[in-house]
């Protein structure tokens, strides 16, 4: 249960409201000064606090001060609770670090609402987001409303993408955010030597180039499409624009960006240090988790040797012959140029 501490010392609205709270189906610890608001704090760290300003022995501010202080308390939403209303009052407390400000008298439905906002976005704040498109499409979802960025896909013209056609480069200035409406597609970084890397796999509902507008850089890879796409292509300006509207969605990506940075890394080492046979088995188990479909018993897919090749980060040659020692050992099985998954615990357990 979701626990409040409410610090107040006119004894009435001190028990009214600990009584709206509890009905609300909050549990409420009470105290009639700053001084015991803090020990109680201390003894059971609340999920949200509600104080009062002006009291004896210790006031609000010296409430938020020293909660701040204190490191297993500070982050708690805090509410200060008030009869005064001057500007420089609401200023200094939200100086202070404080989360939200009611004045005396207020509402029950004003209350409860504040109480229920500060704790939706402590939740988010505490969310973990894949490092992946689907998480930048949850992370912006509940940050700035259901279907935030499914609306910025409305009313946009649809790009029809050949096969193998680049969509942007490595080194260029990102000015659109992508959406891929159906197919699939791929980035890839190209070394010193002409080797590509495939570095990154989308699929249908996936946003794509985001990266490099959250960092506000360069392409550090190349998009290009597997199979003909259906591309949406969104401005820049309008993806910017979430971003700069809500400031916790904006550290939650850095926060995905950061997470994006260390996979990146797991992927290079596994491809330094992974024999060729765990390498291959890796990346066929990469493109079932990617793109095979639900309710279906087994996972095909067509894709050119070239391009697993490259997932791989292998010559097309020795990809070949592992595909087939796969095929011999029942691992695997090759039709019509599909490749099929046949024992996929077998392949997850390969022995590096």
């Amino acid at each position: 249960m979701t626990t409040i501490l409410l610090i107040e010392d006119s004894d009435d609205i001190r028990e009214n409201t600990a009584e709206i709270l509890e009905l609300a189906g909050y549990s409420v610890h009470t105290a009639a000064n700053g001084k015991i608001g803090v020990e109680l704090a201390q003894v059971h760290h609340p999920d949200l606090i509600i104080c009062d300003i002006m009291m004896p022995v210790l006031d609000g501010y010296g409430v938020l001060h020293l909660i701040n202080k204190n490191a297993d308390l500070s982050g708690i939403p805090f509410i200060f609770l008030t009869a005064k209303s001057e500007r420089s009052d609401f200023r200094k407390g939200m100086e202070m670090g404080a989360d939200d400000y009611i004045t005396k008298p207020f509402d029950d439905i004003e209350l409860l609402n504040a109480i229920e906002s500060r704790l939706k976005k402590v939740k988010l704040l505490k969310k973990e987001y894949e490092a992946n498109a689907e998480g930048l499409k949850m992370l912006i979802n509940d940050f700035s409303g259901k279907d935030a960025l499914q609306n910025l896909v409305q009313d946009k013209t649809i790009d029809i993408y050949k096969k193998r056609q680049t969509i942007y480069s490595e080194g260029n200035l990102p000015r659109r955010l992508f959406y891929l409406q159906k197919g699939k597609i791929k980035t890839y970084k190209t070394n010193d030597n002409g080797r590509d890397l495939t570095v990154g796999l989308y699929s249908d509902g996936d946003f794509f180039g985001y990266t490099a507008i959250l960092e506000d850089a360069h392409y550090k890879e190349t998009a290009e499409t597997i199979e003909e796409s259906e591309v949406v292509i969104i401005a820049r300006e309008e993806f910017d624009n979430i971003l700069k509207s809500n400031p916790n969605a904006a550290l939650k990506f850095i926060k995905l960006l950061a997470k994006n940075v260390s996979e990146k890394e797991e992927q290079l080492l596994a491809l330094a240090y992974n024999s060729l046979r765990k390498k291959v088995a890796d990346s066929l188990l990469v493109l079932q988790r990617k793109y095979k479909k639900e309710n279906t018993d087994q996972f095909s897919i067509h894709i050119s040797r070239e391009d697993l090749a490259n997932i791989a980060g292998t010559a097309t040659e020795s990809l070949i012959r592992t595909l087939s020692d796969f095929k011999t050992e029942n691992l695997i099985e090759i039709k019509d140029g599909k490749i099929y998954i046949i024992n996929e615990k077998k392949l997850a357990n390969l022995i590096n």
